[in-house]
């Protein structure tokens, strides 16, 4: 005697070896034996043999249409041994009752299951809705087979064209289109944005990361909203000062600059003049809705997102010819260079000139400081300024740039939108120029000193600290251990960072003797002084990161452009190296052991736009004199120290 049986969601057959009230020993077609409960057992037979029932049904119950079956059944419950005596119109044999068993069982939108081996046909209404949602499910099938197939083929279906940038940066899992794409990925094995790209949707690799980072940080785009222009500065007194600024030749949002005027038997005064947007934006207004979100301006080759709408840069900026409102901080230098004394001021400052380092430093730097200064404008007060800030330098105890590392500056010329057709230079700078230490010292004296005064004053600012190696944002006043300053709170560049702009707030009031907008702990205010510090501390690193890709997205370009095969790089550490004349370390694991300094050819094997990824082999050591890799030693050392403190340091390359 064989039996039919349920178990584990399927039907199973075998021999009856020994038959309980409760429970049977069987023996399965495979010849394993089991025991099963009564309760689970749907049909005993006799013949055919139990390895042949269920192929000899399965084979019945394809001849058996669902529809026709719940068109037969009737509204109540039923046995599918009593459906099949009616379906048959006799006494079904065990293959037709388990064929009509397993038709039942393979038709659950017809009929649903009350039991084992018992159903119920669906309602008609609960059953139209159901043939509705497969029909849907079956179109749905064909239409991702469709885009499957095209974008196989590199072909972009028509219904991408409106969804690429939630394709490529936030695709909905839930929509048609991404599981195409993702099935297409699969069966390719590319990226989504390498086999979007194959299909001509990505108008260039630079277009790509751009468009990421501005779908994560500028959802709504880069234009500005309607504001209007303030005015500052009317009723506050003009400085008798001759104001200068120092920058690169691509800086619009000029924040400091200084001057210089002789103090006869003392010495002299020395200007630090911070452009003054705070005086005319107000804390809660739409400006300041605009700047909050931002935080900052982004940087990138080629290319800029203001913090602020020109307009109000061009209202605030220290450009030369006009008369700016300012922060100015004036310090009494002695002839020893020592810094006597102090006093902030709000102010109108001329300023007679913005110079540029293109055109400054060929006649100011250390080859000509050494052999005496050339006559140019502005000469005696640069030469003063820069060995006041070689005196600050070394009263600190600690370097304002480390010596040997450079800096680069990206030129691009042409549209970005086909950067194809651009052209890109990238041009090596060495880090602490005298032109750099001037800026750079001067900017510190002025963030820790406004610091102290606001600290002292008890006047909530954020502050920049580094105590244990750990550089991090606070409103506390704590040591800069990098820079060694008893506190730094970041204060020159109101125009393009938020963190400046509010510590400009809260300078002014306190110079204005007004109730500062940013209170103590435990204030309204003060919990917005948090949040926005720590949203800036988030997104001004985030800025940075997508800066650094943009840079190196050049840097592959600018191979490109020369055909270079090979490059020199100079090792860091094991497998890192850094590359000649780009800002770029890269690991490379064909690299022997060598030691941190050894100098390295390597052939580029392959670059990848969308990815941002160089891959280069080691090809040989090169012989350099050892006074050469002593040298790059202490560059690799200046480098790792210097970044435990760089982003603390105002540098002119910051603007």
């Amino acid at each position: 005697m064989f039996l039919l049986f349920e178990e584990d969601g399927g039907f199973k057959t075998g021999t009856i070896l020994a038959d309980n009230d409760a429970s049977l020993q069987v023996e399965m077609v495979s010849g394993k034996r089991a025991k099963i409960k009564a309760a689970s057992v749907l049909l005993r037979f006799k013949d055919p043999t139990a390895g042949a029932l269920l192929d000899a049904a399965e084979s019945l119950a394809e001849s058996v249409e669902a529809e026709f079956l719940w068109e037969c059944a009737s509204d109540g419950e039923f046995s599918f041994l009593d459906f099949a005596r009616d379906y048959y119109g006799h006494e079904a044999s065990p293959v037709e009752a388990t064929a009509i068993l397993l038709a039942l069982h393979a038709a659950p939108v017809y009929f649903h299951r009350k039991g084992k081996g018992r159903f119920r046909k669906a309602p008609a209404d609960i059953l139209a809705a159901a043939l509705a949602g497969l029909e849907k499910k079956r179109q749905q099938a064909l239409t991702i087979e469709r885009m499957v197939a095209a974008l196989k083929a590199g072909q972009l279906p028509p219904e991408y064209p409106p969804l690429l940038r939630d394709l490529l940066y936030k695709p909905d899992r839930n929509r048609l289109e991404t599981k195409a794409l993702e099935t297409a990925c699969a069966d390719t094995g590319l990226s989504a944005a390498h086999l979007l790209a194959k299909c001509g949707a990505i108008r260039s690799a630079h277009d790509y990361h751009f468009q990421r980072f501005l779908t994560e940080y500028f959802p709504r785009g880069i234009a500005f909203p309607d504001c209007p222009i303030p005015e500052a500065g009317a009723k506050l007194p003009r400085a008798d000062v001759r104001a200068f600024s120092i920058d690169d030749a691509a800086t619009t949002e000029i924040d400091d600059a200084f001057s210089v005027q002789a103090l006869p038997g003392i010495g002299w005064r020395v200007g630090i003049h911070i452009a003054a947007p705070g005086l005319g934006i107000l804390p809660g207004s739409p400006l300041d809705a605009v700047a909050r979100e931002r935080l900052s301006t982004v940087y990138m080759p080629g290319n800029k997102i203001t913090m602020l709408p020109d307009a109000v840069v061009e209202r605030f900026t220290l450009s030369a010819g006009r008369n700016c409102p300012a922060v100015s901080l004036y310090l009494t230098v002695t002839p020893e260079l020592e810094i006597t004394g102090h006093e902030s001021r709000l102010e109108i400052v001329p300023v007679v000139a913005n110079l540029r380092h293109h055109e400054i430093e060929p006649l100011f730097n250390e080859e000509t400081l050494a052999a005496g200064l050339p006559e140019f404008a502005l000469r005696d007060e640069l030469k003063l300024l820069w060995q006041l800030a070689c005196a600050c330098e070394g009263r600190r105890g600690k370097p304002s740039a480390m010596q040997g590392v450079n800096d680069y500056n990206f030129a691009i010329e042409g549209d970005t939108s086909d950067p194809a057709s651009c052209r890109v230079e990238i041009s090596e700078r060495k880090r602490g120029s005298p032109l750099d230490k001037l800026v750079a010292e001067l900017m510190i004296v002025a963030n820790s000193t406004w610091g102290g005064l606001l600290a002292e004053k008890g006047v909530a600012a954020i502050y920049r600290a580094q105590t244990a190696g750990k550089v991090r944002m606070t409103t506390s006043p704590l040591p800069h251990d990098g820079l060694g300053v008893a506190q730094y709170a970041w204060s020159s560049s109101p125009l393009r960072r938020y963190v400046d702009l509010i510590n400009q707030w809260q300078l002014i009031a306190h110079l204005s003797d007004l109730t500062p907008h940013f209170g103590g702990k435990g204030t309204t205010s003060s919990d917005a002084l948090f949040g926005a510090m720590r949203d800036f501390d988030l997104t001004y690193a985030a800025y940075a990161e997508f800066q650094r890709g943009m840079e190196k997205y050049w840097c592959l370009r600018w191979l490109q452009q020369g055909n270079v095969q090979t490059i020199d790089a100079t090792v860091r550490r094991e497998s890192l190296v850094k590359l000649d004349h780009l800002p770029q370390l890269l690991r490379v694991p064909s690299l022997p052991e060598l030691p941190p300094g050894q100098r390295v050819r390597l052939t580029i094997e392959s670059m990848d736009e969308l990815t941002l990824d160089l891959n280069c082999r080691y090809l040989e050591t090169l012989n350099v004199p050892a006074a050469t890799v002593a040298t790059a030693l202490d560059t690799i050392a200046d480098a790792d120290a210097d970044a435990a403190a760089d982003d603390a340091l105002e540098s002119t390359d910051w603007r």
